[in-house]
Formats: structure tokens, sequence, C-alpha cells
């Protein structure tokens, strides 16, 4: 069972309401960075400890990561 647990680093069900703060657009589960990528705003934002930080202030652009 846990790595089922380290498999998914955020609910499914959460992931699938959850809209970038800015654009309201769909968010893309990167969990290699433990994060969610928003492509229409380049955005980066982190999940620490299962919880998403949707914070516009908060997020990495994508340029920024690489």
């Amino acid at each position: 069972m846990e790595a089922e647990e380290r498999k998914s680093i955020i609910d499914p069900e959460l992931l699938e309401i959850l809209a970038c703060p800015k654009c309201k657009g769909d968010l893309i589960l990167d969990e290699q960075r433990s994060g969610l990528i928003c492509k229409r705003c380049e955005l980066f934002y982190k999940i620490e400890d299962g919880i998403p930080i949707m914070l516009i202030d908060e997020a990495i652009p994508l340029s920024k990561l690489k």
C-alpha cells in the first residue's frame, strides 16, 4: 500500500475540481516536481504534504523551473 500512497501526491478527486486561480484553466499534475502546471498562464503551483498551494503570488513561472 505504501507504493500506492507515494504514487499519487494529491487526491485524484481534488485534482479534478481544481483550476488555475489566475485564468480558471485546467491544471496538469507534475508528480516529479510535486506540483500543478497551468500551461495557459505558464505557472507552477507547489504541492506540499498533499495540499496544493494555489496562491498566484506563490506560483513559479515555468521559465524559472528549467
